[in-house]
């Protein structure tokens, strides 16, 4: 597998500062396009040990389209019930995660990240035009007419003599919390002022073992404690730092021990592969893009670990950001378009970052009378049936962006900006997943006979799109016939029920554009993305 190039190529379409998850997913998504990706990685070797554990899905949904859907099993297992219990064991939340989720995949899913990293970077290297460069970091970044110069050297290398010059038509920071990338662009951070230290400590338990539940969150003011998987094989234990008590007492090997010994774990029956303080934010970048230059994951946005919503973020700004680069590198509109890509995402960011505050008040509550305030408000509530169940959505429909306006006369349930369910669908002969089936990219979904709603040229956009034109029949009628599939899970039709339509325009990252529920509203459609990305397409 290379994950070193010596001589990577000096000039790409996209460089990528950093490949992490999320750097390595958008350099993926971007690469099966055919589209020249250079990484820059400052570090030899990816990190040994796990950070993030849990993606939901929709993200899965995002790495299956990068070519990871047989692999996830691998490193991953469904989370199962997440519970919230008091000082005193008194259940608080319970949550049952479905294990088909809005996007075909569980609600959630524990993983452990070294596998994912793994398995991300082996589809990397199986894509001639995807080239990573290890063991490099940036030092100079300069914009010009019609791209950016990166220069970058070997890790360590003060004198510079390794230094080398890479140029790209587009530069995306996905290098973390201190990135480089967004330091060089000067956009401002809004900082929510949310802030705890808390000990990681991933175990490698000894003997199989089965958690019930299995993940738990502790709401006790003396010590606020976590308990998750962290993916086959591997446990995660969290204990935040609570009054009178520093960083570097808590940070030491032996007081791991002591605290795992409290949920009886020892050395007998446990291998205690990491300890680390960690200190969460709550704070996103004011700008995403400035110029070609553009910001992704962690570099974007940093949030508390309650809602899991910080890789997740990471891969939902992946999948917009890739499919707009892929219009833009094919000519098929200016970098207009990638306004919406801060306009969309940060909103999403903003909404998930203020969820994990709310849910981190609650958690990390160290005041006893609070903390007995909030149990019985929380107990009282299950009384009455409230809380449990499936997950809150940390992801809201988009509100702006690129979406298509209507005049007037708005549905009560119209879907744009919704994300999109998936379900199975059979087609001769085969029957899986929808995106597995029917394939990546802009699609048409409907439920009425494509020849009977485009005409020749739009049908023509459509394909300049590369888009899927797919009619949805119920699965307990006649087998579907060529451009149909068949509605197995009952999902589509029943959304498109829902939705008061009949065909939907969705986009490539699963984001319905717009929706129309006869020839005429689909014409209006069509014609406003046609416009819309005509008024984009660069001159000449």
């Amino acid at each position: 597998m290379h994950t070193t190039t010596p001589e990577p190529p000096a000039d790409s379409d996209v460089l990528v500062v950093g490949y992490g998850p999320v750097g390595q997913t958008l350099s993926i998504l971007l690469a099966q396009h055919g589209h020249r990706v250079v990484v820059v990685e400052r570090w030899p070797q990816p990190y040994g040990m796990p950070r993030a554990v849990n993606f939901d899905s929709e993200s899965a949904r995002i790495l299956a389209a990068a070519g990871l859907g047989e692999r996830i099993p691998s490193f991953s297992e469904p989370s199962g019930t997440y519970e919230w219990l008091n000082a005193e064991g008194r259940s608080l939340l319970r949550i049952e995660a479905s294990q088909t989720g809005r996007c075909g995949w569980p609600d959630s899913t524990a993983m452990y990240q070294p596998g994912l990293e793994a398995a991300l970077a082996e589809r990397g290297a199986r894509l001639p035009s995807l080239t990573v460069l290890r063991g490099h970091e940036a030092v100079g970044l300069t914009v010009t007419d019609d791209g950016a110069e990166l220069t970058v050297r070997p890790t360590g290398d003060d004198i510079g003599a390794g230094r080398r010059v890479l140029t790209a038509r587009w530069v995306v920071g996905c290098d973390g919390a201190n990135s480089f990338v967004r330091a060089r662009m000067g956009t401002g951070q809004t900082d929510l002022g949310f802030s705890h230290d808390w000990l990681i400590c991933d175990v490698a338990p000894l003997t199989a073992r089965t958690y019930e539940p299995n993940n738990l969150q502790v709401c006790d003011p003396a010590r606020p404690r976590t308990h998750v998987s962290a993916g086959p094989g591997h446990r995660r234990w969290e204990f935040m730092r609570v009054a009178g008590e520093s960083a570097d007492e808590l940070d030491t090997v032996e007081r791991a021990w002591e605290l795992l010994a409290e949920q009886g774990v020892t050395p007998d029956d446990a291998v205690l592969e990491r300890h680390a303080m960690y200190t969460f934010n709550a704070r996103y970048a004011d700008e995403w893009r400035s110029g070609r230059l553009l910001l992704a994951g962690d570099s974007a946005h940093l949030m508390p670990p309650f809602a899991a919503q910080g890789m997740c973020s990471g891969f939902r700004d992946a999948a917009n950001l890739a499919w707009k680069l892929d219009l833009v590198l094919g000519g098929q509109a200016s970098d207009t378009l990638l306004d919406s890509y801060t306009v969309e995402r940060r909103r999403h960011v903003q909404h998930a970052i203020t969820m994990s505050v709310n849910l981190g008040r609650v958690i990390c509550q160290d005041d006893p009378a609070a903390a007995a305030e909030r149990d019985a408000s929380m107990l009282a509530a299950r009384e009455r049936g409230v809380g449990g169940g499936r997950p809150q959505g940390a992801v809201q429909p988009l509100k702006d962006g690129l979406l298509y306006r209507r005049a007037a006369g708005r549905a009560p349930r119209h879907p744009v900006g919704d994300l999109t369910p998936q379900g199975r669908v059979g087609r001769v002969g085969r029957t899986g997943l929808f995106d597995e089936v029917v394939g990546l990219g802009f699609v048409l979904l409907t439920a009425d006979d494509p020849a009977t709603l485009l005409d020749d040229a739009d049908r023509a956009f459509l394909e300049g799109l590369r888009a899927r034109i797919v009619q949805v029949v119920p699965a307990d009628g006649p087998a579907p016939g060529p451009g149909q599939v068949a509605d197995t899970d009952g999902v589509y039709l029943r959304y498109l029920g829902e939705c008061r339509t009949r065909s939907l325009l969705v986009r490539p990252d699963f984001y319905v554009y717009g929706a129309a529920a006869d020839r005429d509203q689909l014409a209006a459609v069509l014609g406003q993305l046609r416009e819309s990305l005509g008024a984009l397409t660069p001159a000449g």
